[in-house]
């Protein structure tokens, strides 16, 4: 009889249990979004862009800028850079010299890039190397946020 007493005792705790701690069930009707059609700037140049080391010492003075075809501009949450660097190395076994590639990478949330990012790159760019913008998060007037496209340019 106390096996039977204690088992309904721990059934009853479990189901109360339960009640307490479940979660109710909501059914929020979310607005559909559809982000405007939107292309990735920085000067007049779009992603694919091959410019000359000259004009990216330029370049990365400049805002990054996310416009629409009636050329409305959406202001920019945040957005990630990767600049892919050109170097070289001996190889240990052969003794021959090889071009390599490095990056150097950071997340900012202003444009243009930071005084420090700016002084470290001009000057040093070489044929070969990416300057990737990525993960363009921005906003529209109504403050929804979306992704704009990546761009990428190419030293040449």
């Amino acid at each position: 009889m106390k096996k039977y007493v204690s088992t309904v005792f721990a059934v009853t705790c479990l189901f109360i249990s339960l009640q307490c701690f479940s979660q109710k069930a909501t059914t929020e009707t979310v607005k559909k979004f559809k982000p405007p059609v939107v292309t990735s700037y920085l000067g007049g140049n779009v992603s694919g862009a091959l410019v000359t080391a000259t004009e990216a010492d330029t370049l990365i003075t400049l805002p990054l800028r996310v416009m629409d075809k009636k050329n409305i501009a959406y202001p920019i949450i945040s957005y990630g850079y990767i600049y892919k660097q050109k170097g070289t190395m001996m190889d240990d076994e052969t003794g021959e010299i090889k071009t390599v590639f490095t990056t150097l990478a950071d997340r900012f949330k202003t444009t243009p890039l930071p005084k420090l990012w700016v002084t470290h790159l001009k000057g040093h760019f070489q044929q070969g190397e990416e300057l990737y913008f990525f993960d363009i998060v921005a906003k529209d007037k109504e403050n929804r946020i979306f992704l704009a496209p990546d761009l990428k340019m190419t030293i040449k």
